[in-house]
């Protein structure tokens, strides 16, 4: 006969097994906005919009196991303002009449990460204490007689399904990177991602033990990248750099400087990734997506093709390429000016009218409807 679990002993029940990391298969861009996070967690975050079952939760979790003895901390939507950042110790207080802080979750995901799950059902109040102490490092606590502060620099994750609801885009803009999953249309590659989950399942310790040399070497470069960030002036940018993350933000049309700043910091974080010396252009190109994604305005026009996490393969787009450039050689001949394409500050300009083509196509129309009206019709030179 087996003893039961003593339930009042205060034990803490074991933890199920994580997948690995380095298992994560299908989604590259995924991947590469949690480890540029982090690397460096004043990008301000990453929010991970897609359908359910796209592997949001689980790539999430397995990123604290890369972090050394970090912490992975969950934020309930049920969670009150004192219960994130932490209010007066009550117990403390009534006891011997001491003012005294009670630490929230902000302090417990200190050093490790911060998980959001449905981050746009959470109340703007709590995300806007979330996103304030993910951007500053801070949590400034200044209510109930307590003036508090202390660090809080965490990875925070946030999750959300498009179709229950949206961020406001006063709170969008704010998350420093963003990944939109689709679901996996391949064959091979679902079958390939079943195949790695069911083996997970029947033998955790077995798959886990056939992926330890891969996340082990996943774990040390990331060690290696947040260390190459810490001295000052380490991984510098030229005027190149500067001038290709201003050209990117200018073509996405975003609000104010934010994205400059988390562009580079991102250009920054994959350099020392790759172990380079410097912040090239190729870099800005490499995490461009990651940041413009949801921060580009719905007219603005899109990159011509998406960017990928491959260090060895640089983005064709050069980053001075300019939205004029782009567009599609129907638009350059559709205001009629000859073969000699138009001047850049020309676009948009003055764009056509379709009443001045009704008048040239159909004059007859036009004098029957005047008639009607009892004006006498106009001929148009």
């Amino acid at each position: 006969m087996t003893a039961s679990p003593d339930l009042g002993s205060g034990a803490q029940p074991a933890l199920p097994p994580l997948f690995p990391f380095a298992a994560i298969a299908g989604q590259p861009l995924l991947c590469q906005a949690l480890l540029l996070a982090a690397i460096d967690p004043q990008l301000g975050g990453v929010l991970i919009e897609g359908p359910r079952g796209t592997a949001k939760s689980t790539a999430a979790r397995a990123l604290a196991e890369l972090i050394d003895a970090a912490p992975f901390v969950t934020l309930p939507l049920g969670a009150s303002l004192e219960h994130l950042a932490g209010s007066l110790d009550l117990g403390q207080a009534m006891a011997g009449h001491a003012l005294k802080f009670a630490p929230g979750l902000l302090a417990r995901a200190h050093g490790g990460v911060l998980y959001v799950d449905e981050i746009n059902l959470l109340p703007d109040a709590l995300v806007d204490v979330l996103l304030d102490a993910a951007a500053s490092g801070v949590n400034v606590v200044e209510r109930d007689g307590i003036s508090h502060r202390h660090a809080a620099r965490f990875v925070l994750v946030g999750t959300m399904n498009p179709e229950e609801g949206q961020l406001r885009p006063q709170l969008l803009d704010r998350l420093g990177l963003c990944v939109r999953l689709a679901n996996v249309e391949d064959a091979a590659q679902r079958q390939a991602i079943v195949r790695a989950r069911l083996l997970f399942d029947a033998d955790p310790a077995a798959f886990r033990a056939r992926h330890a040399d891969a996340q082990a070497a996943l774990a040390a470069q990331l060690r290696t990248a947040r260390e190459r960030l810490q001295p000052a002036g380490a991984l510098p940018w030229s005027d190149a750099v500067l001038q290709a993350a201003g050209a990117l933000c200018i073509a996405a049309q975003v609000d104010g400087l934010r994205a400059d700043l988390v562009l580079l910091r991102a250009a920054r974080a994959w350099a020392a990734w790759l172990g380079d010396a410097e912040v090239t252009p190729d870099h800005v190109q490499a995490v461009a997506e990651l940041v413009l994604v949801h921060r580009r305005k719905p007219g603005a026009p899109q990159p011509q093709q998406p960017q990928q996490p491959s260090p060895q393969q640089a983005p064709s787009n050069p980053p001075s390429q300019s939205p004029a450039q782009s567009r599609p050689p129907a638009e350059s001949t559709a205001n009629g000016a000859g073969d000699s394409p138009p001047s850049e500050a020309d676009w948009g300009a003055m764009p056509p009218e379709p009443v001045g083509l009704l008048r040239v196509a159909v004059p007859s129309l036009l004098a029957r409807e005047a008639a009607k009206a009892g004006a006498p019709a106009t001929k148009k030179a």
